[in-house]
């Protein structure tokens, strides 16, 4: 069985720094509408990769035991540290040195190896170890010469989140639809639309792992009925909801 465990990242946001372990088999990762810049412990010298907002989920393997460390940026918060607009990353996985230049890369590798062998990789008052510091400390470094974020994206997150229609979205931040649905993909990878369906699945299964009945759920995330909910979750997943709550780590 995969370990998995999260903490608030202190480059703050609504960021947070994961690790996870890997069981035996693939481990389905559901869309939430966020990018991470994750550092993987294949190799002898682990990889630095980028994952980019899913549409879908994916399917993450690698060997048993394997170890992972992510800094997830919360929706539309990404772009601002991995230099590209979000939509180019939509349902990729890719090397940070595809975005980043060599030289900043390989600082970046190289911090965390001499983190996992030093001192630096004991863990203090049960908080994340090495690698997830250096790269909230890389995020850091690039958010201090980075643009100032979309004034907008708030809003419109808002908006979705409460399922509120585009127009309705577009209406409320000063944009006309086009428009939203340009700003929206440089910063989400998707619309508004999609969006706000990724977000009401998050939603729905935060509910259903509570015990919450079915057609509860449904009702409560906004769904039109215990159907609709079924198909969204099956489109979004690939598998029904009580399968996705069944498997380890659901």
């Amino acid at each position: 069985m995969s370990d998995y465990r999260e903490r608030k990242a202190l480059i703050g946001g609504g960021a947070v720094v994961w690790t996870r372990t890997a069981g035996a088999g693939p481990q389905r990762v559901l869309p939430d509408g966020c990018t991470d810049l994750i550092w993987s412990g294949t190799g002898p010298d682990g990889e630095l990769i980028v994952a980019g907002p899913d549409t879908r989920a994916h399917l993450a393997s690698g060997p048993p035991g394997t170890r992972a460390v992510g800094l997830r940026f919360a929706p539309g918060a990404g772009p601002a540290v991995l230099g590209v607009p979000a939509h180019e990353l939509r349902d990729l996985r890719v090397p940070l040195a595809a975005l980043w230049p060599d030289a900043e890369v390989r600082r970046l590798a190289e911090r965390i190896a001499e983190r996992i062998t030093g001192r630096a990789a004991e863990r203090i008052a049960g908080r994340e170890s090495a690698p997830g510091r250096v790269l909230e400390e890389a995020a850091l470094g690039r958010l201090r010469t980075a643009e100032p974020p979309d004034p907008v994206l708030a809003a419109i997150v808002a908006g979705a989140s409460r399922g509120t229609g585009v127009a309705g979205i577009a209406a409320a931040v000063g944009l006309g639809e086009r428009q939203l649905h340009r700003r929206s993909l440089a910063a989400f990878g998707y619309g508004p639309k999609t969006l706000g369906r990724v977000l009401r699945l998050n939603r729905a299964l935060d509910l259903a792992r509570t015990g919450v009945r079915f057609a509860v759920v449904a009702a409560t995330a906004g769904y039109a009925d215990q159907a609709h909910l079924a198909r969204e979750v099956r489109a979004l997943t690939g598998v029904p909801l009580s399968r996705l709550l069944a498997a380890p780590g659901g």
